[in-house]
């Protein structure tokens, strides 16, 4: 997290891509990577233990787990929906 805050003053105060250094660009990458793989994980996360595992107790997916509080109910039921779709399921069939 502390190489995030140097990496967004140089974004802010730099007036072009090509003037920031090479090795502040691949921190950025690094950051952003890192952001987006943490994402990921916890969205499968959510996916294995607190959707596919109760796919037969829909009350349980009702509200987004105790664990993640932070979570809108809106968006809880949009991603369980999601999570529940054919379309998801298909693919979810075919990379297991």
């Amino acid at each position: 997290m502390n190489k995030i805050k140097p990496v967004i003053e140089v974004l802010i105060v730099d007036k072009k891509r090509t003037e920031i250094p090479k090795d502040i660009k691949e921190q950025i990458w690094e950051a952003v990577d890192m952001a987006y793989v943490k994402w990921k994980d916890f969205k499968s996360t959510l996916t294995r233990h607190h959707i596919l595992s109760f796919i037969n107790e829909k009350e349980k997916l009702r509200q987004p787990p105790e664990l993640y509080k932070f979570i809108e109910k809106a968006e809880w039921d949009a991603f369980v929906a999601s999570r529940l779709s054919e379309q998801f399921e298909s693919v979810h069939a075919e990379q297991a």
